[in-house]
This record gives structure tokens, sequence and C-alpha cells, in this order.
């Protein structure tokens, strides 16, 4: 999958696509591998025959009608049709010997070192529609004929942008296929990168950093930077954290908004990784199938070796004892000893694929494992995003009951007299209802621990009293709930005028 872009006029951006534009969020993705298969190469390059093609369309969400639409982008920022006559392994392999840089898994059993790091670049379902087919109408039904739909050279733009980022970050020399897919639902670039610096593999150095942390850190700076250089101009967002999104002045509209950006990232990776997972299940099992069908040619060989060598043995046996006419017998051996080689030969040819065979459903269930693994990241992360977003909205509609019921208490109270009003006086409703904020805020404090701090803040605005009756200090069953009610009294308390005396602690 792949996705690319570049400049253009943000003034008649903003007032061609307004809601389209606020809605839009950049998409980067990042997979690291040992290497890359043929299968994977076939499914960038979409270089499928016609059952492949079918089968493709009954996994995934692909288009044959769109697939003239797909490009590259080459040495040079140039954009030509993908160039189907050589896989992205044999492209790997071109580049590095022309370097004179030897792969490091070359002749190993099983591959060790990641050579490969698989970028998409792309954004947000309708932004990126957008680029790609402007205000064509495409029908996104399975089996639509959209023959008829042109490519937009904002999407070709687009994607010289992204590639000319990636140069910059990596360097040119360093891509080995930069493919743009537009018969998906989702246009998107892939980019295979080999991840190389100073003529020799360098993935940890270049990417990981030395250790998970760092590592997180560095993907954080990447969509950052990715934002600042290519998408801040093509109308995409670099996305808000969580904590960014409970500000208040917000409408509703803008809000839900806001909420939609944060999980479109997520819901997108998880399901491209969904749709890969079930491709990878598909080549696994064909894999499987393969390796079964060599495993069995490679016992009956053997059998079949081990019954012509017996023969054989048994011959000799027979000559040495002069058993029956020697020339008879001599032409037998011969006919047997050429059997025997021709089996040979081709138990060697199949164990020789078997082997390979091996290794390549080796990779894809390695392969599978990885993105199973980031799938569940993916998962566990939008769990924790809902929680957070659960969390931050309950806390917004607390905020506006008790802010709503500050201001009935104000309107009630004006009405009332002063008889009345006094029955609340020392009540927490009227001291919020008066200085909320600085109530609340010496309250945080308190439940923190901070009580000099608090009864500073009480005591630098119009507070200090607080009195000696109320029991302080968190009890060790005492739970989060009753806490924090017993420090917004305290907090009550402690803002009261000034009484020449000071919170009991």
């Amino acid at each position: 999958m792949s996705e690319q872009a570049a400049s253009w006029d943000m003034m008649d951006c903003t007032k061609q696509n307004g809601n389209n534009m606020a809605n839009a969020k950049q998409v980067l993705d990042v997979h690291v591998s040992k290497g890359i298969t043929v299968a994977q190469s076939n499914e960038h390059m979409r270089n499928w025959t016609e059952k492949g093609w079918k089968r493709a369309t009954d996994l995934g969400n692909y288009d044959p009608t769109r697939e003239h639409l797909n490009f590259e982008v080459v040495s040079g920022g140039k954009i030509r049709p993908i160039d189907k006559g050589r896989s992205i392994p044999e492209r790997m392999a071109e580049l590095l010997h022309k370097r004179g840089i030897k792969d490091p898994n070359e002749g190993l059993e099983e591959p060790r070192f990641r050579t490969v790091v698989n970028i998409i670049f792309g954004g947000s379902r309708t932004r990126m529609q957008e680029l790609a087919f402007g205000k064509q109408e495409v029908d996104f039904e399975k089996g639509a004929d959209n023959r008829h739909i042109k490519r937009k050279s904002e999407i070709e733009r687009w994607a010289k942008d992204v590639y000319s980022f990636v140069c910059g970050r990596y360097g040119e020399q360093n891509i080995a296929a930069f493919i743009v897919h537009l018969d998906e639902l989702n246009p998107h670039v892939h980019c295979t990168l080999l991840p190389i610096k100073d003529g020799k593999f360098a993935y940890k150095e270049i990417f990981a950093g030395k250790d998970k942390y760092e590592f997180s850190e560095r993907m954080k700076q990447l969509h950052t930077d990715f934002y600042a250089e290519v998408n801040s101009k093509w109308g995409m967002s670099r996305g808000s954290s969580v904590s960014e999104t409970g500000k208040k002045h917000r409408s509703t509209e803008e809000y839900r908004r806001m909420l939609s950006e944060e999980c479109s990232t997520i819901e997108e990776n998880i399901s491209r990784h969904q749709q890969v997972l079930s491709s990878l299940h598909s080549d696994i099992r064909m894999a499987e199938r393969r390796v079964k069908g060599l495993t069995s040619m490679v016992e009956n060989l053997k059998k079949e070796q081990a019954e012509k060598e017996a023969q054989l043995s048994a011959l000799k046996n027979d000559m040495e004892a002069r058993k029956g006419d020697a020339q008879t017998l001599s032409a037998e051996k011969e006919k047997l000893e050429n059997e025997l080689a021709a089996i040979q030969n081709k138990l060697a040819d199949k164990q020789e694929k078997l082997q390979t065979a091996d290794r390549q459903l080796s990779e894809l269930k390695e392969n599978m494992d990885a993105i199973q693994e980031r799938t569940e990241e993916l998962k566990e992360e939008a769990y924790k995003y809902s929680r957070d977003v659960h969390s931050k909205v309950d806390s917004l509609l607390k905020d506006a009951m008790l802010e709503n019921m500050v201001n009935e208490w104000r309107e009630m109270s004006a009405q009332m007299k002063p008889s009345e009003r006094q029955q609340f006086d020392d009540t927490l409703l009227c001291s919020v209802a008066e200085r909320g904020t600085e109530v609340m805020r010496c309250a945080t404090m308190l439940f923190l621990g901070m009580v000099d701090d608090a009864t500073t803040f009480a005591e630098t605005h119009g507070g200090g009293g607080g009195g000696n009756d109320l029991k302080w200090g968190r009890d060790e069953d005492e739970d989060n709930r009753a806490w924090a009610l017993r420090c917004m009294k305290m907090a009550s308390r402690m803002m009261r005028p000034s009484s020449g005396k000071k919170a009991k602690r």
C-alpha cells in the first residue's frame, strides 16, 4: 500500500475543502523485517495473474479497474508507471551490488538481520481520495467499474513531497521501491527502504536507538517532522494528544471532530494490519501445502533411492559370486546405476526446493507474528485511548454540571432573604460558588499532599482560615473519592478570610 503528495496554495485549499480539511489527519506506519519476499513484492507491484487478482479482491478491498492509476516515484523524483519487470528483492540486490554492500542475511539458513524498513505514508481516507480523484465520483463497492477515473496531479505532487522527505532523511540511494496505490479504499505510499549508513546496514543506529523508549521517541519525532515538512501544507494535521482535547470553549462539533482525529490513525493502522494478516494467512497456507508436498516427494525419493541401492548391492553380490550371465548382470548394473543417479539428482533438487520453501514459510510466519503483535499493540492503544476519552468526557460533564449548579446557586442566593442565605454560610456549595477556582486549586494541592503549598496559596489569595476541628491526613483505608471530598472541605475552610489561624496538618 502507498501514498504521496506535494505543494499547493493552502488558502485555496481551505476555502475549497473546509470540513474535510479540518478532519484530515496524516497516517504513517513503520514495519521492519529481515528481508522482503517475492509475494510481498508482487502485492506492492500488483504483479498478479488473473487468479491472483481474484484471490486479492476476495480477501481485500482491491479494485482491478483502478490498478492503472497506481504509479511509482523513482530517482530524481520522476513519476512513472510501476515497473513490474524486476521484483523488489531483485531491485535490492542490484542496489547493493552497485554499491559493493553485502546483504548480512545472504548465505544464512535463517535471516537474522533487519535489512528492510517498509514505511506506509498516507492520511485520512476522505483527504487522500480527494488528492487522488478530486471531485470525480468513484464507486468503492466491490466489482464496480472505475476504468474512466483519471489520476489527479495533486496526488503526484504530494507523492513527490513525501519522496523528497524520505530522500532528505534517509538518502535516495537507500530507496528500493516507492510505490503509490490508488486502487484501494485509502490511497497510500509503500516505501521500501534499506537502513544503510556509511556503506553498512545500521537499522539500530538509524531507527531503533538503544531501547524501546528511544525508538518510541524517534517514531514520534518522525510523525512530527513528516507533518512539518510535508502534510502541514497539504491540509493534514499531526494530531493532538488526548490531554489537549478537553480544553474548554470548544463547540460540540469541534470536540467531536478532534476526537475523530485522535482515533483515525489507530483505526487506519488496525484495518491495514488486519488486511495484511489476512493475506499472510493465505500465503502461509499455500507455503505449508508446498512444504508438505515437497516433504512427501523427498521421502518417496529417499525410499526409491534405498530400494535401488539395495537392488544394486544384491546385483554386485551376484556378479562377485558369478551367478548368472555376466553380460546380462553388467547391463542390469549399468541400468540401476543410471536410475540411481537420476533419483539422486531429483532428490538434491527437491531438498534444495524444500529448504527454500521452509525458509519462506518461516519468514511468512515471522512477518505474521510481527504484524499480529503490532495489531494487538494498536488495539491496546485504541482501548487505552477509549478509556482516556471517556474519562475526559466524564470530567467535562462534571465541570459543566458544577458550573451550572454554581450559576443556579448565585441566581437563587441573590433572591434569598439574609436569614435564608445565612443557613448556607460555611457550606461547600457557598464556598465553591463564591471562589470556585481558588478552592479547586487549593484542594488539588491538598489531594497531592502539598500542604505547605496549599497553605501558602490560601494565605496569598485572601484565605488563611480553616479551623482546627477537621481531621487531617489521609487514612490508610480511605478511597480517592472520600479523600477528595475531605480535601474540598478543607480547601473551602482554608480559603475563608484569614482569622489568624493556619490549617492544621
